[in-house]
């Protein structure tokens, strides 16, 4: 009776023990899972954000120390090619714009030397056409130094008031012989009122250009040029549509990109050099604004710019 009462207080004392332990196991193995749960969370964020925060988890266990630790250089890692290409990327900007600039210097003497041989034979239809192919060269060099020094961030745009209203109704003037010797139909909508926005009145007025040019020249098949100027209480958006063969949506996210051109898009090439878009771009973004697209082929293309208004306070603040 006192030996089977000892069994019975010893296999008690097991499954209890026994159990313990088992909870112990549950307990850690959770606490584990929760441990690498937070990691994973961690590391998501980070990649998402771009950040080059690194992973912090407090633990007693070695395993998890270590892996933090090990995917800690990974990140560091990451930062430091990051930060190389950068580097690079900018150096490599820099040089574009330095040997745009050294190549616009013996071209302009050639236009010079050119100009004046054709003065001396005005009639000399060969001479015309290497003029007019030199000028295009210089053209596309003039994008080119642009580009370069707004990617290297060399350009110093003096953000100011800005009369958007006015500057829509001279850039359509300026297309007016244009537009009416090919018989557009043009609809302006500019408010009476003037509305100011916070820019630099040359970048604004490159981007509205570069923007109409690429209406007039590859929306051409619907004869169609409009442009309306509207506001909400913190931006001014500026809508210059046109009624061409359009852009496919496959193909509407590349038409800013550097030299991007597409056979079937834009009647072969989306810009002519596949500059002046990019430009546009990189204008509206460093104005603190943007450019979006929206197209339906053979139906109404819209390019938008969206830029913030000038806000008097504001500009005095940032100015002190």
């Amino acid at each position: 009776m006192r030996e089977g009462l000892v069994i019975f207080f010893l296999t008690g004392a097991v499954i209890i023990l026994l159990f313990v332990v088992l909870y112990q196991h549950f307990i850690y193995t959770k606490g584990i899972q929760a441990k690498l749960k937070k990691i994973s969370r961690e590391l998501s964020a980070l990649l998402e954000n771009d950040s080059d925060e690194k992973i912090m988890v407090f633990t007693d266990n070695g395993t998890l120390m270590e892996l933090c630790g090990q995917i800690n250089c990974l990140l560091l890692d990451r930062q430091k090619v990051k930060s190389d290409f950068k580097k690079q990327e900018i150096a490599s900007k820099k040089m574009l714009s330095n040997i745009s600039h050294d190549i616009k210097t013996p071209l302009t003497v050639i236009l010079g030397y050119l100009e004046m041989m054709r003065m001396d034979c005005p009639e000399d239809e060969t001479l015309q056409k290497v003029e007019a192919k030199a000028l295009q060269v210089m053209e596309l060099i003039n994008q080119f130094f642009t580009l370069a020094k707004l990617e290297a961030g060399d350009m110093d745009l003096e953000i100011g008031k800005v009369n958007i209203s006015e500057l829509c109704r001279e850039n359509i003037l300026n297309f007016y012989d244009i537009l009416q010797g090919k018989d557009y139909d043009v609809e302006i909508s500019v408010p009476e009122k003037d509305i100011y926005v916070q820019g630099e009145k040359g970048a604004i007025d490159r981007i509205l250009s570069n923007l109409i040019s690429n209406a007039v020249r590859y929306g051409s098949d619907g004869k169609y040029l409009g442009l309306t100027l509207r506001e909400t209480k913190e931006h001014a958006y500026i809508d210059i549509v046109d009624k061409g063969k359009g852009i496919e949506k496959a193909f509407a996210a590349n038409v800013f990109e550097r030299l991007y051109t597409l056979e079937d898009s834009r009647n072969r090439n989306i810009q002519g050099n596949g500059l002046g878009l990019t430009i546009a771009k990189n204008l509206a973004v460093q104005l603190g604004g943007d450019i979006y697209l929206d197209s339906e082929p053979n139906v109404k293309t819209t390019f938008t710019v969206e830029l913030k208004k000038f806000m008097h306070e504001i500009y005095h603040e940032r100015n002190l």
